[in-house]
């Protein structure tokens, strides 16, 4: 994995790496808005993933996630934030994004109970 400073430097690397749509987190779906696509867990991969935390700013604390979905044919960014600001959503795509493999990156009290 690569190592950027920053959650901008990140997302500028992953889009020049052709990481290019930008996804959100809706409820039970990753979506593309400006596709209209909806992704349930079962349609995309987690490639790549950076955990950032701001100093002094709670806010700034965030995981980016590179996403591949073969179905829809797209790579894309996906940020969501963890700690105080995080979704403790129970849906199937929350336990994606907070795989063992994620979980054991984040400090202890910032990982999904």
């Amino acid at each position: 994995m690569r190592t950027y400073n920053n959650l901008v430097e990140a997302t500028n690397d992953l889009m020049k790496r052709g990481y290019t749509e930008n996804l959100s987190l809706e409820g039970e779906t990753v979506d593309d808005k400006e596709k209209k696509i909806q992704m349930t867990s079962e349609d995309f991969e987690i490639d790549e993933f950076y955990r950032f935390e701001g100093a002094s700013d709670p806010s700034d604390m965030a995981i980016i996630y590179a996403v591949h979905s073969d179905k829809y044919n797209l790579k894309g960014v996906l940020i969501n934030a963890f700690g105080t600001y995080a979704n403790n959503s129970s849906s199937a795509i929350e336990a994606k994004l907070h795989h063992y493999q994620v979980s054991t990156s984040l400090h202890s009290e910032d990982r999904p109970s």
